[in-house]
């Protein structure tokens, strides 16, 4: 199909709904688009070619696009065989275009291409501009983001940035679906190994006006530019980009998946809103270590297996530290009816990685789950959920009993009972009796045994300064204890 992406640029690309797996392990379930791009102007220039099984389309759409005219340059961004495939076809028909490339981009041409024999090549540096009558073509090499010899380029009269691989995404551009999940896939599975380099490359695009992103698979990209920006620099800056507990686990006869189930239960309890839970064993892995990246905590489960871990996560921990996993919390359920290494094992694998936070309340379970196993999981539960302010107080007390906090006024002392204050209760520290003490907590909350207090607002009165915490919105009637202005005069701190 053509498209126009300006008056003087075309769409020249190919949707790919006959690929199964790309790159030869990725799930495609809504295909690829290889893209290519024509810039009509004194003198035409045609960006990249593409994969093999499509070139017949390509050059159609590529003909169709030039009608009388002949193309000057072809510009070579990346030689990924997806992108690259189509060059000796292209120069076969036609003959006279200067073909424009790095150094690392002819030695390669020369691999993939052992006899093809070029006319015309025209060798460029990083930072060299192609004049083509009213567009400028500035090149700005990306190395390693994802192949040594990628070049992205920037034409500078219409602000518009090729990006080569970059701000690509998995799917056909005629299937309608969110941007970022199939873009986060995309970028951790084949660019995540990268980032420092990405991070380089964005320095440099942050010195540049673009109104336009064209990349080489997904959609071209117009409005809201920083929104794909920011992400790209959390993903390479291998920030999390969501709060949320993803949960990875392999289970043989079924006793680690019920641990894993009552842990997610326990977390949504608790109040974390988001727990992703895969299987590794029948899931995409792919989308496995996508919420490993996405989110801020990570548990892995697994069984000891031959004296190592179950083959899946083996490969699962493979995936992240290939891909520098780092900057999260990660905790452990390990399952063995003898000698249980999983744990050590898993935390060998993931020692290279950096500045990762190792959950306190990890989970051994000996074969089948028992009390015992369901006493950790709570405490790992209440643990993972205190780490975003999530509520963890779920009440331990048996037959859901509830217990409130009272506060002596006097001289500070904290007593736990169920209902009300008994009226002959006193204070063992000061003597005084229920009418000197308050009540912090109300009927629906609980003290739990992790320690924790449900996440609070403070309030800052506008007139004294007093403050005040509380759950939620202030109370309507609330009156300043110092001053006696009401809610109206306190601002949320």
């Amino acid at each position: 199909m053509i498209s126009k992406v300006t008056d003087s640029i075309v769409y020249v690309g190919v949707n790919d709904h006959d690929v199964d797996l790309f790159e030869g392990q990725y799930i495609v379930p809504n295909g690829m688009a290889y893209n290519s791009y024509v810039v009509l102007d004194d003198k035409i220039a045609v960006f990249d070619t593409m994969e093999k099984t499509k070139t017949a389309e390509w050059l159609a759409n590529l003909e169709e696009a030039l009608g009388d005219s002949k193309p000057d340059y072809l510009i070579v961004q990346h030689m990924e065989p997806d992108h690259s495939a189509s060059i000796q076809a292209f120069a076969e028909k036609y003959p006279e275009t200067v073909i424009v490339g790095n150094k690392k981009t002819f030695k390669m041409i020369g691999q993939f291409f052992p006899t093809l024999t070029i006319g015309s090549k025209l060798e460029v540096e990083n930072g060299a501009v192609l004049d083509l009558g009213t567009h400028k073509l500035n090149f700005v090499f990306a190395p390693m983001v994802h192949w040594p010899e990628v070049m992205m380029t920037y034409e500078s009269t219409e602000k518009i940035l090729f990006s080569a691989d970059g701000f690509g995404k998995f799917g056909a551009l005629d299937v309608e679906e969110d941007w970022a999940c199939e873009a986060r896939r995309y970028y951790i599975g084949i660019v995540g190994k990268y980032g420092a380099q990405v991070q380089a490359v964005l320095k440099k695009a942050a010195e540049l006006e673009i109104e336009t992103i064209c990349p080489l698979h997904g959609p071209v990209l117009k409005e809201n530019l920083g929104y794909y920006i920011d992400l790209y620099d959390t993903w390479s800056g291998y920030r999390p980009e969501s709060e949320g507990v993803c949960i990875c686990y392999t289970s043989v006869y079924g006793n680690t998946k019920q641990a894993v189930e009552l842990l997610a239960e326990e977390l949504k309890a608790r109040g974390v809103e988001t727990v992703e839970v895969s299987d590794l064993a029948r899931c995409d892995m792919a989308e496995a270590v996508e919420d490993a990246f996405r989110y801020d905590r990570l548990v892995l489960a697994t069984t000891t297996y031959n004296g190592e871990i179950f083959p899946f996560m083996q490969q699962f921990i493979d995936h992240l530290t290939e891909r520098n996993f780092q900057n999260r919390v990660v905790a452990f359920i390990e399952n063995g009816s003898w000698a249980p290494a999983a744990q050590k094992i898993m935390r060998a694998k993931l020692e290279g990685s950096k500045n990762l936070t190792i959950a306190e309340n990890n989970v051994t379970i000996l074969s089948a789950v028992n009390d015992e196993t369901v006493k950790q999981i709570k405490a790992l539960a209440a643990e993972l959920a205190c780490m975003n302010g999530a509520c963890c107080c779920v009440c331990e007390e048996p037959e859901g009993t509830k217990l409130n906090r009272y506060v002596c006024n006097i001289c500070g002392f904290e007593y736990d009972c169920e209902g009300e204050l008994p009226e002959d209760f006193r204070c063992p520290l000061c003597g005084r009796g229920p009418a000197d003490f308050t009540k912090q907590a109300d009927d629906n909350e609980c003290v739990c045994s992790c320690g924790c207090t449900p996440k609070k607002n403070k309030y800052v009165c506008n007139i004294c300064g007093y403050e005040h915490e509380c759950e939620g919105e202030l109370p309507a009637d609330f009156k300043c204890p110092l001053c006696g202005r009401g809610a109206e005069d306190f601002s949320l701190a």
